[in-house]
């Protein structure tokens, strides 16, 4: 009886929903160096790590897109390295019915939620498998570096559309 109620959705003018969908999540490349093992478990000092993140992001079909995630991190003492951990974490997401704004931004935030969990637990294994003390990456706000980037990008666009100004 409650079917009775509910209008017919063909033919109506009702914009279309949008859908976001995990379709994989894999490891594209990784890899762990200690060049310093087995002299390297005798150093004392404080370890200075270095984190860099970076997002390739392509186009698999009209609404299907590959995100990889990297995460590089070192660790040294002093001049030595002790480690070095490179992770690819990647994923396939369906994303349908997105406005390119909002395509954007997931693509820029969202995805990379999902695959840094992966990435983060990944990262911790293997510098444990190593011989090292356990390593947990802080959580990141993705979305802040997506604002970063997009006010970058208003920069770029701002100084190469201004006038070239010059001495007459």
């Amino acid at each position: 009886m409650a079917d009775e109620n509910t209008p017919a959705v063909a033919g109506t003018d009702a914009a279309p929903q949008a859908q976001f969908t995990i379709q994989k999540i894999y490891v594209k490349d990784l890899s762990f160096e200690a060049p310093g093992t087995p002299m390297v478990f005798n150093e004392q000092g404080n370890p200075d790590l270095n984190l860099n993140l970076n997002q390739k992001v392509g186009r698999l079909a009209d609404d299907v897109f590959e995100v990889v995630l990297g995460i590089n991190l070192s660790c040294k003492l002093g001049d030595k390295t002790v480690y070095i951990v490179e992770i690819e974490q990647a994923g396939i997401f369906g994303l349908a019915g997105f406005d390119e704004r909002n395509l954007d931004f997931m693509l820029g935030t969202y995805c990379p939620n999902v695959l840094f969990p992966y990435a983060r637990q990944l990262a911790s294994e293997l510098i444990q498998a190593g011989g090292f003390p356990p390593f947990y990456l802080q959580p990141i706000n993705f979305e802040a570096i997506y604002a970063e980037s997009l006010r970058r990008r208003a920069e770029q666009l701002k100084s190469a559309s201004a006038p070239a100004v010059g001495n007459a």
